[in-house]
């Protein structure tokens, strides 16, 4: 099975094709359902690289069929929504997925996101119920499709980087695995991403810009300014990390917010 495979699930006929037609001229081989149940089925059947899931279907809803994607699978997940609020965010991204675009979207737009995304490993950071626990060797950096456009960055060697170690905090970058007194944690890419940039960042702060401009994939400074959906959606990933740790915002254990700024790990 190739991995240049994607799966779209979309009830609304014109994104349907609209997504089908970007994902298709990206390289991509694609296939469509109107419906949560038949697009789980096609995950199933086809084991993509890259799953668009709307929010607002009749049925199963896009959230349960996120969630039931990310139980077949660690392809990477975008989440299609008509509302941009932020309790559709938090929501789809605890359900697994990757990113969020809001409708109405731009072809272009929606192409940089999954670029984005293909330049990041594509396995979770932890063990999920149905999916296999990563390799402990270095991670294989993943075959891209050619297509202009979607050309993938160099992908850091993660095995070269060192554990890190924070008050009682374990993050493995090789085998992406984070560890919280001893028991395994189980985090999104973007969030074991995150935790890992500010864990390896010692006392220094780290901008929401520096953060989308990582999970983006770019090298350095990022060179642009940071979008109001850039900025929601480091503030949701953050507040999820923070929920899985067990962490409070007003006691810090791990992560400090730098009102204003950004984030830095706690002394």
């Amino acid at each position: 099975m190739h991995e240049d495979v994607a799966v779209v699930i979309e009830d609304g006929e014109d994104i349907r094709e609209l997504l089908a037609q970007v994902l298709t001229q990206g390289g991509f081989t694609v296939h469509t359902a109107a419906d949560g149940p038949s697009g789980v089925e096609l995950v199933r059947q086809h084991d993509p690289i890259v799953v668009t899931i709307d929010v607002n279907m009749p049925g199963m809803d896009g959230f349960e069929t996120a969630r039931q994607v990310r139980s077949l699978t660690t392809a990477y997940m975008v989440m299609i929504t008509a509302r941009g609020d932020e309790i559709d965010t938090l929501v789809g991204l605890q359900a697994g997925a990757d990113d969020y675009v809001v409708k109405p979207f731009r072809p272009r737009e929606l192409r940089a996101r999954i670029e984005a995304m293909m330049r990041r490993p594509r396995a979770l950071a932890s063990t999920h119920p149905s999916a296999p626990r990563p390799p402990q060797t270095a991670p294989v950096p993943p075959r891209v499709p050619s297509a202009p456009g979607l050309q993938p960055a160099p992908v850091d060697d993660e095995s070269e980087e060192s554990m890190l170690e924070h008050r009682g905090l374990r993050l493995e970058p090789g085998a992406r695995v984070v560890e919280l007194d001893g028991q395994e944690i189980e985090l999104t890419r973007s969030e074991f991403d995150i935790l890992r940039m500010l864990l390896g960042s010692g006392r220094r702060v780290v901008s929401k810009l520096q953060l989308a401009g990582m999970l983006r994939g770019e090298r350095g400074e990022p060179d642009h300014f940071l979008s109001e959906h850039d900025a929601r959606a480091i503030e949701v990933h953050v507040a999820n990390l923070r929920r899985k740790l067990g962490e409070s915002p007003s006691e810090p254990r791990w992560i400090e917010t730098v009102r204003g700024v950004g984030y830095r790990r706690t002394a």
